[in-house]
């Protein structure tokens, strides 16, 4: 038993599922019309049979009123013929009594058991004259016994039609249900037809811009293959998004090595040959392989941490951000000795927590400031702002240089990209990459704008509580390297 359930289990996981709904859907249809034909045969073999034993019956009930003071033992019809309506027999209880002429219905020991009152009346099929017969044996006053016979052939053709006319609809409900499971798996399973055929595509070509076609129709009112086919729709598109991203983070990385690591390759070979060079050759050429080990190590350390789409939870602890931003403001001065910079904390906002990690919400006000720094004319001042709202944070950092172009505005979270004004300047172009990401990590929202009267105004804004215990899971990579 267990080997037919394995055959049978084998089997099901060979065929498609569109075969299998086909032939469950098929299967249901066919056991309905076929159980709704056989309840009907029995229903109508019953009703003529019950038909007939009616007008027996009846008849049985007729002979007895008209023969009650007594008649002959054959009271009607010629049976022989069967031309009468029902051929009938008086069958006394004792074969003593009986008349010298032979009965022309069969007599057997329970005809002569109803006639002595032993038995109760009772109908049987018989075959006489050739022909099939009814037979309804009752009592027939003391003593006696009535046997009344009519053919039952056209009850049994009627039957045999009725049996095959079912037949024919039973046989023409399986086709027909054959036909309505193939429509039904066709036209339910053409979504996921759909979608395994853009599947297929997509594992043989790699190409993640491929989509499924969905029905028209209210998103409110799809069906549930629907909506798996529009999700899976939006699972290409992330997949597509975050495969260009990919793709574009390879470029443009390999594109901003590409000029550090000659420029090491050459410093490499200048010391290499430190024999033919003069001392203050080899002084320049060792500071300057330092100077770009620096920035290439730097760069990598930016891309690892950009590649990481969260924060560890271990490392998470309620962080105060004005004391994080007392920090950076610290070691910016240190960094940029010739810039001001100015931080204004709002009496509420210094009690302020936000759950996090402190290094990599340090990092986030460090590129920050870095960046406000670079682009600041001499004597310019960095302002710094911490402003409480709700349950809500918001820090500010202002810088009075050239300001953001309109045309450079969506893109200055972009890793690698910067602005024509900002080309000649040192640094790789992924500190406000890296400094969105950390931000969204921790539930936070950072946005760049133009300051009014000149200058670049960044706003980072800390909604509510912040992440409750790991929320800066949340972030995920986005293409063209924002996050």
């Amino acid at each position: 038993m267990s080997g037919v359930r394995r055959l049978g289990a084998r089997w099901r996981r060979r065929r498609p599922v569109r075969t299998r709904l086909a032939l469950a859907a098929s299967a249901a249809v066919a056991l309905v019309a076929v159980g709704v034909c056989t309840a009907a045969f029995f229903v109508i073999r019953y009703e003529l049979l019950h038909q007939l034993d009616l007008n027996l019956t009846q008849s049985a009930t007729r002979l007895i009123q008209e023969s009650r003071g007594g008649g002959p033992q054959v009271l009607a019809g010629e049976c022989r013929y069967l031309s009468a309506p029902a051929c009938a027999q008086v069958v006394p209880a004792a074969p003593a009594t009986d008349p010298g002429e032979a009965y022309p219905l069969p007599v057997s020991a329970p005809v002569r058991e109803v006639a002595a009152g032993d038995r109760a009346p009772y109908f049987s099929n018989i075959t006489r004259f050739g022909q099939p017969l009814r037979m309804l044996t009752t009592r027939f006053g003391d003593g006696r016994a009535l046997q009344v016979a009519l053919r039952s052939d056209p009850v049994e053709k009627g039957v045999r039609q009725a049996a095959a006319l079912l037949a024919a609809v039973g046989g023409a409900g399986v086709l027909l249900a054959a036909a309505l499971g193939y429509g039904v798996s066709r036209t339910g399973l053409a979504p996921v037809a759909r979608l395994t055929s853009t599947a297929e595509r997509i594992a043989a070509t790699r190409d993640p811009r491929h989509r499924i076609e969905l029905p028209p129709g209210l998103p409110g009112r799809q069906d549930e293959v629907t909506r798996l086919a529009a999700s899976f729709n939006t699972m290409l598109g992330e997949l597509e998004q975050s495969v260009t991203a990919q793709r574009r983070l390879v470029a443009d990385a390999s594109h901003e090595l590409r000029t550090p690591l000659t420029a090491l390759r050459t410093n490499a070979e200048l010391l290499a040959r430190a024999d033919r060079l003069t001392p203050a050759q080899r002084d320049r050429a060792a500071k300057a392989l330092g100077r770009q080990i620096r920035e290439v190590t730097g760069m990598v350390n930016d891309l690892i941490e950009l590649a990481r789409d969260e924060e560890p939870l271990p490392l998470l602890e309620e962080v105060r951000i004005a004391d994080l931003a007392g920090h950076a403001v610290t070691t910016a001065r240190t960094h940029w000795p010739e810039t001001r910079f100015l931080l204004e904390i709002a009496p509420p906002a210094a009690e302020v927590t936000r759950p996090g990690v402190p290094a990599r919400l340090s990092r986030l006000l460090t590129n920050l400031l870095d960046n406000a720094a670079k682009f600041s004319p001499p004597g310019a001042p960095v302002e710094i702002g911490l402003t409480a709202f709700g349950d809500g944070l918001e820090v500010t950092v202002r810088d009075h240089g050239p300001g953001i172009a309109a045309a450079d505005l969506p893109y200055v979270f972009d890793r690698f990209y910067r602005a024509d004004a900002a080309r000649a300047l040192p640094g790789s172009g992924l500190g406000l990459a890296m400094a969105r990401q950390i931000a969204r990590a921790h539930g936070a929202d950072l946005t760049a704008r133009a300051a009014p009267g000149g200058g670049a105004l960044f706003i980072l804004t800390f909604e509510g509580g912040g992440p409750p215990g790991g929320g800066a899971r949340r972030a995920r990579q986005k293409p063209g390297g924002s996050v």
